[in-house]
């Protein structure tokens, strides 16, 4: 008599089949994954967790979006990719056990997951001749691991199967038990196993890689931008100054920040790309990238911030920007009277709602090819995006931009108004202590205080630091190149030993000074007064 059933436990048989349906499941997920993932990269598609991810974003209540957003901050979307793998790993574990006993239920299961996405990728990427492609290989990969290991787990868990007689189902007489060492059937399922787990791994690791590598003449290292027309002078010797632990005038590419709802950043080619501009204008057309290259560029120092940014937060960075003036742009097609809309669309589908007026008003409005004397990194939009100084990004900086379309706030939405964000968004005058670091420890004495302050196409006219709750002085600014950058400050206290709390707030050139009420980013821009507290010794 079977005792281990009597006392409520798993018999080891039982046990045995579920890890090994388990393992089938997980390799055979694993397998569908790694191979769409080569697809994708093969064919310059999104791969299937990043489709689905795509409109579970779209799908998100405003509420739940923000709420992620305040908890995760940019890593949200790993959360959210990590969470999508996760889901895809546990539900094959549970297909992987059905599977052997009723593999009929197993196949079904993976239909039903090749299917959702491929609803995803065609909700997404309908005009992608080839979106579907990663999902149909994934699902045929995942198919054939989940028939190969299936059949060897089985293999395994029958070891005298072949032209030989059933062992006797009593655990007391039988010669070799189900998944038994001994059996030759458990080491064909390891060595069919590995065999899935390395091709998967392999192909995984191919279509990351081949998107750089088979780039060509439209990869983004084979893209040689010109001169500025007319270009920029060098920034004025004082626009940095040198204290330690101060945000530099000029961030590097690699330290700027990056927002946006991609789940995965677009590789796109220079060569395939293509704007259009259509809409609510006389001459609609397109262009593609050697014909933005061959245009006057002119380059423009440029201060962008994240309307996500909380008080005294690092999503805000200065570069120098290479493009097309936006302005000229729109002329050349000609704009319609009562299009107050530019809606822009990302290779991804996101959307954004521009005010037309301001890109008109003689700003240095960009179609944006360049950054930082580069070109633009994948992640900040490469081949073309939208710069537009003294709006937060939500509603002026779309990357990966392949569609400018003139219409009305009232007649269309963008991605964020939807969620009821603010449409029109300029950039509040904002400040920020760089140093001392929070909580950090400083000589007593004569003590150094230093930070950035901005007020995009304003310009900042004034910074002023209280220590201790005590009377406000003014900061010593900076040299800066125009009105939409950022400027560093720096200011000089004696202080005794102890705890002190440094505070500072900037006014901008039209006389606004920056309020105390403190709110939150959400829909249009924090407010506050930035403090932090530290130690003099």
């Amino acid at each position: 008599m079977n005792t281990e059933r009597r006392g409520g436990t798993t018999p080891p048989r039982e046990g045995r089949r579920i890890v090994a349906g388990s393992a089938t499941g997980l390799l055979a997920v694993g397998a569908a994954l790694g191979a769409a993932e080569l697809v994708a990269g093969m064919t310059g598609s999104v791969s299937p967790v990043v489709a689905v991810g795509d409109v579970v974003v779209d799908a998100t209540p405003a509420f739940l979006m923000e709420w992620a957003i305040a908890l995760f901050g940019t890593a949200d979307k790993v959360v959210l990719v990590t969470g999508i793998t996760a889901v895809l790993f546990g539900a094959g574990a549970v297909l992987g056990v059905i599977a052997l006993r009723r593999p009929v239920l197993g196949y079904a299961g993976l239909a039903v997951f090749a299917l959702a996405g491929l609803a995803a990728v065609l909700l997404r990427r309908a005009d992608d001749p080839w979106a579907a492609a990663p999902v149909v290989a994934g699902a045929a990969a995942g198919a054939l691991a989940l028939a190969l290991l299936s059949r060897s787990a089985r293999t395994a868990r029958r070891p005298g199967r072949e032209g030989r007689p059933q062992a006797p189902a009593d655990a007391e007489t039988a010669p070799a038990q189900v998944g038994s060492d001994r059996g030759p059937g458990r080491r064909g399922f390891v060595l069919t196993a590995t065999g899935v787990l390395v091709g998967s791994a392999t192909a995984g690791a191919l279509g990351r890689w081949l998107p750089d590598a088979l780039g060509g003449a439209g990869a983004r290292s084979a893209l040689a931008l010109p001169a500025a027309a007319e270009p920029l002078p060098a920034l004025p010797s004082g626009t940095d100054l040198g204290v330690p632990g101060l945000a530099p005038f000029s961030t590097p590419n690699a330290d700027f920040y990056r927002i946006d709802t991609a789940l995965t950043v677009p590789r796109l080619d220079s060569t395939r790309w293509r704007l259009r501009v259509h809409g609510m204008v006389d001459e609609p057309f397109e262009i593609d990238m050697d014909e933005l290259l061959a245009l006057p560029l002119v380059e423009a120092d440029i201060t962008m911030t994240c309307v996500s940014n909380q008080v005294g937060g690092d999503l805000v960075g200065n570069s120098r920007w290479l493009g097309f003036p936006l302005a000229d742009l729109l002329r050349r097609a000609g704009v319609q009277s009562g299009a107050d809309q530019i809606l822009s669309t990302s290779d991804d589908g996101w959307t954004c709602g521009t005010p037309t007026e301001v890109v008109m008003d003689g700003r240095d409005a960009l179609l944006a090819v360049g950054m930082g004397g580069e070109p633009l990194p994948h992640e900040h939009g490469y081949p073309a995006r939208m710069v537009v100084p003294g709006l937060y990004g939500f509603v002026s900086a779309t990357k990966w931009v392949t569609d400018i379309k003139l219409t009305r706030f009232a007649d269309e939405r963008a991605y964020w108004a939807r969620r009821d964000w603010a449409v029109r968004a300029p950039i509040k005058v904002m400040s920020r202590v760089d140093v001392p670091a929070p909580l950090g420890r400083v000589p007593s004495g004569d003590t150094v205080l230093a930070g950035v302050a901005w007020a995009q196409h304003r310009g900042v006219a004034a910074v002023e630091v209280s220590v201790d709750d005590g009377d406000w002085w003014e900061a010593e600014l900076a040299q800066v190149p125009g009105i939409d950058t950022w400027v560093q400050w720096v200011a000089e206290t004696a202080l005794e030993p102890g705890p002190h709390t440094v505070r500072v707030r900037a006014t901008d050139a039209t006389g606004r000074t920056q309020t105390s009420e403190r709110t939150e980013p959400i829909p249009d821009g924090a407010t506050g007064w930035h403090s932090i507290r530290f130690t003099a010794e």
